[in-house]
């Protein structure tokens, strides 16, 4: 089964400052083991950036550079996105076309908009998704703390199962390539 890892949105503005992610040190550690065995199997490693205008993430920003801890190569290939979902209006279907890849390992941030979008839309897609359980993160929504929105997308994500595509929900040590 041919894979490709999607590391959504790890930028700046959300790995420090007002807009930091839960336990984000520990995330990126996590996504730089999964971005790393993911290569050395010789597994495309997508590099998906959000923009947006008069923002701190805005194109060519300081908040919309990726995260300085993230590991990175110069065969990753790149996304610019502006919307939750990383299919939308972008070139991710033409870069992972379906009938070469079948399955995709999803990680990266927001828990709650854009991994979440990406995860659904993937699915919706046909693709067989691997959510990395311990490699996503968000923060407080006023409602409910960071954590507690991690666990339920977790929980509620691992439920998909459709006619095309299923969506596993796994820790970084499980996830096979």
């Amino acid at each position: 089964m041919s894979s490709a890892l999607l590391i959504i949105d790890v930028q700046q503005a959300l790995c420090s400052g007002e807009y930091q992610c839960f336990d984000i040190r520990r995330v990126i550690d996590t996504i730089n083991q999964l971005s790393t065995r993911a290569r050395t199997a010789g597994v495309p490693v997508v590099l998906i950036q959000h923009e947006e205008k008069d923002s701190p993430l805005a194109h060519g920003a300081e908040g919309w550079l990726l995260a300085e801890s993230l590991l990175t190569e110069t065969q990753d290939l790149r996304v610019r996105k502006t919307t939750r979902d990383s299919f939308y209006q972008t070139d991710l279907r033409k870069l992972l076309p379906g009938e070469d890849f079948e399955r995709l390992i999803i990680c990266g941030l927001q828990t709650d908009y854009c991994v979440n979008a990406t995860v659904r839309r993937a699915h919706e897609l046909g693709y067989d998704v691997v959510l990395a359980a311990d490699a996503h993160s968000t923060v407080d929504n006023g409602n409910m703390s960071a954590e507690d929105i991690i666990a339920e997308h977790n929980k509620d994500l691992a439920h998909l199962t459709g006619a095309t595509g299923r969506i596993d929900v796994k820790p970084v040590a499980g996830i096979i390539f």
